[in-house]
């Protein structure tokens, strides 16, 4: 018999199809809850400590307003210089501080690994929401959730995705997940921003299938486009930034070229990669992406504390 067991979410290779399944039929049932105003005082009682040590809006405040809107509270600390780690304590000691404070915590941080560093010094629960180029598994768990939600179905989609590869987080952890799923992606970058070996190796053996291309036309053939920003700060050489930046542009233009009304997801921040005359086209889907990322989290922070939802039936499948 199934049944859930993630304390931690640190990393997306942690998740099973099954696991997956079962997410996605919780993260339904509370969107009804949320949207029925029945969700506020699930969490009445219990403290988030929001740790940010590397910028953030979506993602930081994504979080607060999930905890906030189950009737939880949340203490929060945002940038080094605020926290006592700029004093020299380490993380460890600074976690082993939190979970004398709180009942959960969510960590974003510069170095990848550091959220997996943050669950072994505490018995609460840690959520990882990104760890420099690594992973950012709440992310990727509301972009599937947004292509579900969007598409109906996961069967047979062709997904494009546009930009940098290489360092893209969001990019990874999408596709530990969308592996498990009968998909193929077009994999759409410049040579040096291809996605890294590893992630190629970890499709091995799964229904998923993917080619390579320089070519954003690509974008035509698929019915799901996850474009993202060439990012400065993962770049160790400024001049290869420069040379790569502004490489693509996904403006109105394609995607009306697009033979499959291509749906358009971006896990912003953007710059010059999204033209802003996509905005209005009923297929631009990255507003409300960001949207269902709340109720992501507000199931994910409820099944990390153990704390049942929506009654006890089954939400698998």
């Amino acid at each position: 018999m199934y049944s859930y067991s993630h304390r931690n979410i640190l990393d997306t290779l942690q998740f099973s199809k099954e696991d997956l399944d079962f997410l996605i039929g919780k993260t339904r049932i509370m969107h009804d809850l949320h949207e029925s105003g029945k969700a506020f005082g699930i969490l009445k009682g219990k403290l988030l400590a929001s740790l940010f040590f590397e910028a953030s809006t979506r993602t930081r405040l994504s979080f607060e307003a999930a905890m906030e809107r189950l009737g939880g509270r949340l203490v929060s600390t945002v940038g080094f210089q605020f926290s006592s780690i700029s004093k020299g304590e380490t993380l460890y000691d600074t976690m082993k501080m939190i979970e004398a404070y709180a009942d959960i915590a969510v960590i974003r941080h510069p170095v990848e690994g550091s959220s997996r560093i943050a669950a072994g010094a505490v018995s609460i629960p840690v959520i990882n929401a990104g760890d420099g180029a690594g992973q950012h598994p709440t992310q990727a768990l509301l972009d599937l959730y947004t292509i579900i939600s969007e598409k109906g179905s996961f069967e047979d989609l062709s997904i494009a995705f546009i930009g940098d590869l290489k360092y893209g987080r969001t990019i990874h952890s999408l596709i530990n997940l969308l592996r498990h799923y009968k998909v193929h992606l077009y994999l759409i970058s410049p040579e040096e921003l291809r996605l890294p070996e590893s992630y190629k190796k970890n499709i091995n053996g799964f229904p998923m299938t993917w080619e390579e291309t320089t070519d954003i036309k690509a974008v035509w053939d698929s019915d799901v486009a996850y474009v993202t920003r060439i990012q400065e700060e993962r770049f160790p050489d400024h001049k290869e930034y420069e040379k790569l930046k502004d490489i693509y542009k996904v403006n109105k233009e394609l995607v009306l070229a697009s033979k499959k009304n291509t749906t358009i997801l971006h896990p912003l921040p953007r710059v010059n990669e999204l033209s802003t005359d996509v905005d209005d086209l009923p297929n631009a889907a990255y507003f409300r992406q960001a949207k269902y990322g709340v109720v992501v989290r507000m199931a994910l922070l409820c099944l990390s504390l153990g704390v049942e939802f929506g009654g006890k039936e089954d939400a698998h499948g």
